[in-house]
């Protein structure tokens, strides 16, 4: 069943259906992470909920913010988000397969790109029986590669790719953003506790871009069972 949930940033609000997808932290870190400047476009890869690119009008520097979802139920919701929100006039929710996305998105038309993608191959994990959730999770509907690859192709020369990944698909990632001309310069890893392994890896690449890297200081969530660290406060609440 539908439900409206606050974002608590800027009085956004966002309808979401628990029997599909609800965004998690990984979506909310990444907008944190993604640097949007004054009057550009950006694309969202498998937007989902519509989370990103509504969360990214916040930061009031785009122009326009595209969200690319391949399933029409959770486009048509994102859509209603949007016009919940009144960003009718700054985000699009588009229904595609981003391997078709060539036909909505032209070449070099982008600044910024984002991406949440699917975390698992078919090498990782049980896939969920709900298929709304395993599109979610697994890489049915598209692979890292198709992602890498069409955003890519949308970025111009200099453009920005931002992604949240895993730690243990980090190999994968950077192969395949070189591949692609997306050079990997900042990075940052998320830890649940502050003495547990990094569960997240937040990554910015830069079309075109020389070698250098940048690993940047880890990010903490919880100081205490059930309690944020002030900096996942101020990502969450502003």
């Amino acid at each position: 069943m539908e439900r409206i949930d606050d974002l608590e940033r800027d009085g956004l609000k966002i309808i979401q259906n628990p029997d599909k997808f609800c965004f998690g932290m990984d979506a909310v870190l990444l907008t944190g992470f993604a640097r949007v400047r004054q009057g550009e476009v950006l694309v969202d890869i498998g937007t989902g909920t519509g989370v990103i690119p509504i969360l990214m009008t916040g930061k009031g520097a785009g122009r326009m913010h595209y969200g690319l979802e391949i399933q029409e139920d959770m486009a048509e919701m994102a859509a209603r988000s949007v016009t919940l929100n009144g960003l009718d006039e700054r985000v699009k929710i588009i229904c595609c397969d981003v391997n078709q996305s060539d036909k909505v998105i032209e070449g070099q038309s982008a600044d910024v790109v984002t991406c949440n993608p699917p975390y698992m191959n078919d090498r990782h994990g049980l896939q969920n029986d709900n298929r709304s959730m395993a599109i979610s999770r697994h890489e049915i509907a598209c692979t890292l590669d198709d992602v890498l690859r069409e955003g890519a192709r949308m970025l111009k020369s200099g453009g920005r790719y931002y992604m949240v990944h895993r730690p243990y698909r980090m190999a994968d990632v950077i192969t395949s953003m070189r591949k692609y001309r997306l050079e990997p310069k900042r990075m940052r890893f998320v830890y649940p506790f502050e003495d547990k392994e990094a569960n997240m890896i937040l990554i910015e690449a830069a079309k075109d871009g020389n070698p250098f890297l940048k690993i940047e200081r880890p990010l903490i969530v919880y100081k205490s069972q059930g309690e944020y660290t002030e900096e996942v406060k101020q990502l969450y609440y502003g």
